[in-house]
């Protein structure tokens, strides 16, 4: 069993039809949770009654939360979250609980323990979490995978936090919307396609080993240093794609732990991705009879 931490922002996103616990590394270490492993989500939340709420909803999945912070002055975030043709969009409110981490032991010893931690970059709009975050990711093994997922939302990033990311970092994931976006930041200019454009950030970038682009309901594409695998996506009927490409960072990552193909690695994000999108919330209910047959599809 592999030890997996989401690292960053837990948060309600207040949905039209009401709240819903979600924030992208919560996600991921839910979702890497219910796959099997070890998972763990180092975040912050406010003493309040969405705190409290926050606490007692985690219960239900597999994924330790023994390690959140509790914070006294500053609230549990939350973002508003509107729909327009099925896309959603974000008003993330500040400041909020997770802009405020502290490097305890207990996180850093949890860092040096982990085989994959994932972190992006909205957790990092404020100072104090941006160091933090930055010192987890450095007390963690050689061999750790270090996942940054991109994540952008405007006006939380800057060329600064992504290039900063990116040199800790083994992996990197992002969306086809955001690549011409980090190549601006990063100094790489236009790329002529997703390949060429995740290339260039593989020679930028001396310890990214793989960089996977997701493309909605296009599928994916999974580049790494001596290969690369392109999936055409999975056909689903979509209710909101919030936490699927969450969904799609855990599964990656579950299988990269466990020494699969990039092949088996497109199929499992896809798969787990498109799941995601096809129900109401980041964090939606897994039967075992799902989680059984989406296993048996990946590996067939």
């Amino acid at each position: 069993m592999y030890t997996i931490l989401g690292i960053g922002e837990l948060l309600w996103d207040m949905l039209p039809e009401g709240a819903r616990l979600g924030g992208a590394p919560a996600n991921y270490g839910v979702m890497a949770g219910r796959l099997g492993n070890r998972a763990g989500i180092l975040s912050r939340i406010g003493l309040d009654a969405l705190g409290d709420d926050a606490l007692h909803a985690l219960k239900v999945f597999p994924v330790d939360c023994g390690r959140l912070q509790l914070d006294p002055e500053y609230p549990t975030g939350t973002v508003t979250v509107k729909f327009e043709q099925g896309q959603p969009s974000y008003t993330i409110h500040q400041p909020a609980a997770w802009d405020f981490f502290e490097p305890t032991e207990a996180w850093l010893d949890g860092a040096a323990r982990a085989d994959a931690v994932c972190f992006g970059s909205l957790a990092q709009r404020g100072e104090r979490s941006r160091r933090t975050i930055h010192a987890l990711v450095r007390a963690t093994r050689p061999e750790c995978r270090r996942i940054f997922d991109v994540n952008l939302r405007a006006p939380f990033y800057s060329a600064e936090i992504v290039r900063e990311s990116l040199k800790l970092a083994t992996v990197m994931k992002m969306n086809d919307a955001e690549l011409p976006l980090v190549l601006g930041l990063v100094g790489l200019g236009a790329a002529a396609s997703l390949r060429e454009g995740a290339e260039r950030l593989l020679v930028e970038f001396a310890g990214l080993t793989l960089v996977a682009i997701t493309r909605g309901g296009e599928g994916s594409l999974l580049v790494g240093r001596t290969e690369w695998h392109e999936h055409p996506g999975i056909s689903t009927r979509v209710a909101d794609t919030i936490g699927a490409g969450d969904a799609f960072a855990a599964a990656m990552t579950h299988y990269l732990l466990r020494g699969a193909p990039l092949a088996t690695l497109n199929e499992a994000g896809n798969r787990w991705g498109s799941f995601v999108a096809s129900q109401a919330g980041a964090m939606p209910e897994i039967g075992s009879e799902v989680l059984r047959r989406i296993s048996r599809e990946i590996e067939s």
